[in-house]
């Protein structure tokens, strides 16, 4: 008799983990849970408290802080897989779920499904010859060691890929292993499952190389898998229905796409918006029903590479997504920091990236040069991120996959704050108000092509009571907008002063925000 444990991998939305743990053990399965330890405790403990006493439930006996591309995630999975092999004995195959999947068939016909043949299902391809990879770099996820994660430190991870390069520092694959790689959402028969957590307690030399990798989720199991089993065992497919779009982004399923889940010919859906109601209510009763057939297809990803396609060849008949999309997300938090000293906000925003993780983007609509990922072309000039603003800044919280985003905005960009403010996520303003020598204000207008550097001594002299004016003009503005969540710190402040409007913006301990507004370099010319 088929029984699953699932494996889930999550970091937020509590009350959604709960009332999936809740559906798929009512099916008679297990789940085995790994919450981030990145993520908020608060929300752990709330996750634990209320599946406290059931036994279909498990968690990890460690929690590991992911982090996308990292080998944490893997290391979380297999956490999550010893934890679900050891509290469910009878459980004959393992599925991989994520916190946005949600199930589009009966648990009746997922074990039907399963019983129906005696294989894996995992996307398991050739590294080196297929096509599986479409962006970013190939053979240097496997030939160089990372460190250092793309997301974060951009320009460090390139910089130790081309140095490595240019030393010949070229590491070699495992000689018994043929590389594959694939989605990280698969389904793996017990005895399978048993192979590989025997092989990774035999073979430490394994870990050791994928610990380096880059993006290790796409590689590790679909390479191991494919090491212990036969071929004829393997079903290069996953049982999760999941698209991308033509920019290379997943797409995201909203309350009108019901119909076009049920009728795929898969088992779970991702992702699912946390704003589609109505279309979680129904996957979740479908689950439980007995008795339901379903008419199923493969045409859901063909008809949406067709409609795609027509965008890139020039005659497209729909408004692309982000045309169409009006929103950030109501669940999101989006936090601007706006500062005419734009080296101090950067500084300042580098430093909450390094004291509380959180993701920070620069001067993205003032600076064409800002480090943004490859979101498929959406990024590439400050004129498309302007006229796309809201789809920019929705892909940079679906591709760090948070909650909460922090922005570098000039006090200037008054359509764009309003822009953003009628919005309906939750959106919060930090102003930065600085001091202002006359030297700044000199090189401040060389930089904008108000002086040159022979302009005379008293033209320079007339000019500067208008900048501070400006200056100041900005910052007024800014004040009449009454605005909510609008916050203040000053460089004439003391630490102590600012840490509180900081830890209140950002929503952090006030001891944490002392700890930034104490960076001694901050306000430095």
């Amino acid at each position: 008799m088929t029984q699953i444990a699932f494996i889930l991998l999550c970091h937020k939305d509590p009350e959604g983990i709960i009332a999936q743990a809740l559906r798929l053990t009512a099916g008679g399965d297990g789940i085995a849970i790994h919450f981030d330890a990145r993520a908020n405790p608060a929300d752990h403990a709330r996750i634990r408290s209320a599946l406290e006493g059931n036994p279909r439930v498990t968690f990890t006996r460690r929690r590991v802080k992911c982090g996308w591309g990292e080998w944490s995630l893997v290391a979380a999975t297999l956490e999550a897989l010893r934890a679900a092999e050891a509290a469910f004995p009878a459980a004959t195959h393992f599925y991989m779920l994520s916190g946005d999947c949600m199930p589009v068939k009966t648990a009746e016909y997922a074990h039907r499904r399963l019983e129906a043949e005696d294989v894996d299902y995992i996307e398991s391809f050739d590294f080196f010859t297929s096509d599986w990879i479409k962006t970013g770099i190939r053979e240097e996820r496997l030939t160089c060691r990372h460190w250092f994660n793309e997301r974060r430190h951009k320009r460090l991870f390139y910089a130790s890929v081309d140095w490595q390069k240019r030393l010949g520092l070229t590491r070699r694959v495992p000689a018994d292993l043929k590389m594959r790689i694939g989605s990280q959402w698969w389904c793996l028969r017990r005895r399978t499952v048993e192979a590989v957590l025997d092989l990774v307690a035999r073979r430490r030399d394994l870990v050791r190389f994928f610990r380096t990798t880059w993006i290790p989720d796409e590689t590790f199991f679909q390479t191991l898998v494919a090491h212990l089993v036969p071929e004829r065992e393997l079903r290069k497919r996953t049982l999760t229905f999941l698209m991308f779009t033509d920019y290379g982004m997943p797409v995201t399923f909203h309350d009108d796409h019901l119909d076009l889940l049920l009728g795929q010919d898969y088992l779970f859906a991702r992702k699912i918006s946390p704003e589609a109601k109505l279309l979680k209510d129904s996957l979740g009763a479908l689950y439980a029903e007995t008795g339901r057939s379903f008419d199923t297809g493969g045409d859901g990803k063909r008809q949406f590479a067709f409609l795609t396609a027509r965008g890139r060849e020039g005659r497209r008949f729909a408004p692309r997504f982000w045309e169409a999309e009006a929103s950030l997300g109501h669940a999101r938090t989006l936090m601007l920091v706006t500062c005419k000293k734009w080296h101090v906000a950067k500084r300042l925003v580098e430093r909450v990236r390094q004291v509380t993780g959180l993701p920070a983007v620069d001067y993205l609509f003032d600076e064409e040069a800002t480090p943004l990922p490859d979101l498929g072309g959406i990024q590439s000039r400050l004129e498309k991120r302007m006229r796309h603003r809201r789809a920019l800044v929705r892909m940079l919280f679906d591709y760090w996959g948070t909650d909460r985003l922090v922005l570098c905005l000039d006090p200037a960009s008054t359509d764009l704050i309003k822009d953003f403010y009628a919005d309906r996520a939750q959106v919060r303003l930090l102003e930065i108000g600085c001091d202002f020598s006359d030297d700044y204000l000199i090189g401040h207008a060389r930089r904008v092509g108000l002086a040159g550097p022979h302009s005379p001594a008293a033209a320079l002299a007339r000019l500067l009571p208008t900048i501070r004016y400006d200056i100041r003009f900005e910052s007024d503005r800014l004040r009449d907008m009454d605005l909510s969540g609008h916050h203040r710190i000053r460089q004439s402040a003391s630490p102590e002063e600012n840490a509180s409007p900081l830890a209140e913006f950002l929503g952090i301990p006030v001891e944490v925000a002392h700890k930034i507004a104490a960076t001694d370099y901050l306000f430095v010319d």
